[in-house]
């Protein structure tokens, strides 16, 4: 007679499809994380000791605004004369096109309003500023 060998049990966990599922996990969490985030991308600069890094290619273009909301730009035939908004992200656009590594900065008056600002911003990233810096001045001790 033929005689069966007994099998002992295993008791071994297997681990591979828990690896499987974890790895698709991972691929969903990768793929949603990168469409959640809103918003203006902007360089917030650092409130203690920032300082304008100057590439060699082109200054800095720093447009302004003052207490009462009106518009300037260091660019252009004179930065001292008031723009609109419109105007400012033509010739932000035009200075791009020539250089598109020429960092673009919003120096706000601290009395204006948080919404002239964003309009601003607005206008800028319409016109295909990629980052905006925001310019502030160090506390002194």
């Amino acid at each position: 007679m033929y005689q069966r060998k007994k099998r002992r049990p295993v008791a071994e966990i297997n681990v591979v499809p828990y690896i499987d599922v974890m790895l698709v996990l991972l691929i969903i969490f990768m793929a949603t994380a990168a469409t959640i985030t809103h918003g203006v991308d902007v360089d917030l600069p650092k409130m203690e000791q920032s300082e304008l890094v100057e590439t060699k290619e082109a200054p800095p273009i720093i447009v302004s605004i003052n207490a009462q909301g009106k518009y300037f730009a260091s660019i252009g035939i004179d930065p001292e004369a008031e723009m609109d908004a419109i105007d400012i992200a033509a010739q932000v656009k035009l200075a791009l096109d020539k250089n598109p590594k020429t960092p673009v900065m919003i120096k706000g008056d601290g009395r204006v309003s948080y919404q002239e600002v964003l309009l601003l911003m607005d206008f800028l990233k319409r016109a295909g500023v990629p980052s905006v810096g925001l310019m502030t001045e160090s506390f002194e001790n």
